[in-house]
C-alpha cells in the first residue's frame, strides 16, 4: 500500500470511530457523568487522579495539565494530577514493591474519600490500574475508564466506564483525548461559569 492510501486509511478510520461516538448516545451520557462526578468532587475539596501507561501515561498527564493548569480560559488551578510523573518514586517502588503496586501505593498515601481516580488503558486489563482501583473502592474514590472495546477487567470495577468501540491502539488513544478534552471544557464551564 503507498504512502498516500495508508494517510487517507488512517484519517478515514478516525473518523469512522469518532462518529460512532457521536451518534450513540450512550457515549454522550457517560461523557456527561464523567465530567458530572469529576466537579462534585472538586467542588467539595477532592483531587482527580490519573494514570495510565506508556501513551496511556502520557494521556493521563495531558488531561491532568489540562484541569491543573488551564483549559480555554484564565481561571483558578483544579486540583489534579498524574499518578506517574514522580520518576524516583516510581522507579524505587517499582524496583523494591513490583510495577503493579506503582499507582495503588501512591494513591494509598494521597488519596481520599471524594476524590475521583482516571484510570486510561486501551485494553482495559492494565494489572497497575486494577490494583489501583481496590485501593480506590477501600477509600470511597470513584473510578472513571477510559479504555478500549469491551473495557477489559476495569469494566467491572469502574463506576463510570468510556469504553472505546474499537480494538486498535492508536485510534483508541485519539478518542481517548478527545473524550478527556470534551470533559475538560464541561469541569471549566460548569466550575467557572463561561
Amino acid at each position: 500500500m503507498d504512502v498516500d492510501n495508508q494517510i487517507k486509511l488512517c484519517i478515514e478510520d478516525s473518523v469512522n470511530l469518532h462518529k460512532l461516538l457521536l451518534e450513540d448516545s450512550y457515549y454522550k451520557e457517560q461523557i456527561r457523568k464523567a465530567a458530572e462526578m469529576i466537579v462534585d468532587s472538586l467542588s467539595l475539596g477532592g483531587k482527580i487522579h490519573f494514570c495510565g501507561n506508556g501513551g496511556s501515561a502520557a494521556d493521563a498527564q495531558h488531561i491532568a495539565a489540562e484541569l491543573s493548569g488551564r483549559f480555554y480560559f484564565n481561571r483558578p488551578p483544579l486540583n489534579a494530577e498524574a499518578l506517574h510523573c514522580n520518576t524516583s518514586y516510581l522507579t524505587a517502588v517499582a524496583n523494591d514493591f513490583g510495577y503493579d503496586v506503582i499507582f495503588s501505593r501512591l494513591l494509598e498515601a494521597d488519596g481520599r474519600k471524594g476524590d475521583v481516580l482516571v484510570g486510561i488503558s486501551t485494553s482495559g486489563n492494565s494489572k497497575n490500574i486494577l490494583n489501583a482501583y481496590d485501593t480506590a473502592r477501600e477509600k470511597g474514590i470513584k473510578t472513571i475508564s477510559f479504555t478500549g472495546n469491551g473495557g477489559g477487567m476495569m469494566k467491572d470495577k469502574s463506576d463510570i466506564l468510556l469504553a472505546v468501540p474499537s480494538n486498535c491502539t492508536p485510534r483508541i488513544q485519539e478518542c481517548h483525548i478527545l473524550i478527556g478534552h470534551i470533559i475538560c471544557q464541561i469541569v471549566e464551564n460548569q466550575m467557572f461559569g463561561k
